[in-house]
């Protein structure tokens, strides 16, 4: 077997290769809190997510994709106070973890990069470091929280190691969205680990195929349970109920993203394509809270994205690549049921260079409030996380 189609062949069954040694996933975490950041790739629309029904420019500005003000009507907007409201796709989901103080909103969130790049600038969050430095894409943000709290055992749920776990850490991946049979069976499971047998890496070999087992048992028990609902065998809760049930037994910083937010064209209003996209997400992440169960209390689910939308819809019906945007903080013991950090009046004249919402909380800066609050790091392991930033604690945890 070459050497290329080998590595592959072990990273699909559960073992990953960093730094020229080969390594499985680790032991347990107990009740240490555990936090799931879940990246919306391609930048959605935060402005018909947190909808901002005070602003009368909104309504002249969306005149075919604008959400409704709240009312008796399930089309319009859900009341969150008197200057936002919820899409109404979630009126199931996330409206009563909101209501319930389990859910909150960051508007005017994300990253001081004005590229309006896709890959510029979600390599820019995952990173995590100070735009003004060059990048090492050998460093990602996660990875370095799970440097600063020695032993938080970590997995991103993805096809391939994304940079936001890139670093000194050995973090393993593993995509739970497709369900197909293990690229590396039994009989060559053997092989390979004859090959390790009688070399320090034997036991590290046994393990991994031992994790990845459990993992292809557990996901192959719930496949044939999924037959029986095709809607989420397919769609994001099935696999946010896997996420969970490895996180809440094993993991205790996970990575999952999503795509398909990129609404050029026909993005919809209260009905239609992105309204379709968060009644998916809302499911998974319901679900990903109720398989947690009693690690719900002890769990923190923040929902990001690279940037948001132009403010205005354009000509296709839908909106074009944007800046500011509105961040999703879920969990047990969060302060939930407010809109938080930094605001303005949705105007015109608040625009950022008259198309965008402003970047008013900076994502790093929030975050490490939130890694404060929850971990209890100091401000100089916060350094390590994310340099030459202040925490700021906006009163969600």
């Amino acid at each position: 077997m070459q050497r290329r189609h080998f590595v592959q062949s072990l990273t699909a069954s559960g073992l990953t290769m960093a730094g020229g040694q080969l390594f499985a996933a680790g032991t347990a975490q107990g009740n240490q809190p555990r936090l799931l950041i879940v990246f919306l790739r391609g930048g959605y629309d935060a402005a018909n997510l947190l909808v901002p029904v005070s602003s009368s420019f909104y309504y002249e500005s969306r005149p075919n994709i604008a959400i409704a003000k709240p009312s008796t009507e399930l089309d319009s907007a859900l009341p969150l106070n008197a200057d936002w409201g919820l899409h109404p796709a979630l009126r199931e989901t996330i409206y009563p973890m909101f209501k319930s103080g389990e859910a909150a909103f960051v508007p005017f969130a994300g990253t001081p990069d004005t590229s309006r790049s896709h890959f510029e600038t979600q390599d820019s969050i995952e990173l995590g470091q100070p735009l003004d430095q060059s990048k090492n894409y050998r460093s990602g943000f996660l990875n370095r929280l799970a440097s600063t709290l020695h032993g938080a055992e970590a997995m991103s749920f993805t096809d391939q190691l994304p940079l936001i776990f890139q670093g000194s850490i050995r973090v393993p991946n593993t995509a739970l969205k497709s369900v197909s049979r293990p690229s590396v069976d039994n009989r060559q499971s053997s092989i390979i680990a004859a090959m390790y047998g009688n070399t320090p890496l034997a036991a590290t070999v046994n393990e991994g195929f031992t994790v990845r087992d459990e993992v292809m048992q557990d996901m192959k028990t719930e496949m044939d349970a999924a037959n029986r609902n095709a809607v989420s065998a397919k769609g994001f809760e099935l696999e946010a109920r896997r996420i969970a049930r490895h996180m809440k037994d094993r993991y205790s910083i996970g990575f999952v993203d999503v795509g398909g937010w990129d609404t050029h064209v026909n993005q919809g209003g209260a009905s239609g394509y992105l309204a379709g996209r968060f009644d998916e997400l809302g499911r998974g992440l319901l679900g990903f809270s109720q398989e947690m169960g009693t690690m719900w209390k002890n769990t923190t689910v923040v929902v990001v994205s690279e940037f948001g939308r132009t403010f205005r819809q354009n000509g296709n019906r839908g909106t074009d690549h944007g800046h500011g945007t509105a961040y999703w903080v879920l969990g047990g013991s969060v302060r939930g049921g407010k809109v938080a950090g930094d605001q303005v009046k949705v105007d015109q004249s608040t625009l950022f260079q008259n198309r965008d919402f402003q970047v008013l909380n900076d994502y790093r800066a929030v975050l490490a409030g939130l890694f404060a609050r929850q971990y209890g790091l100091s401000a100089v392991q916060n350094e390590q996380v994310f340099s030459g930033i202040k925490a700021r604690d906006i009163g969600l945890l």
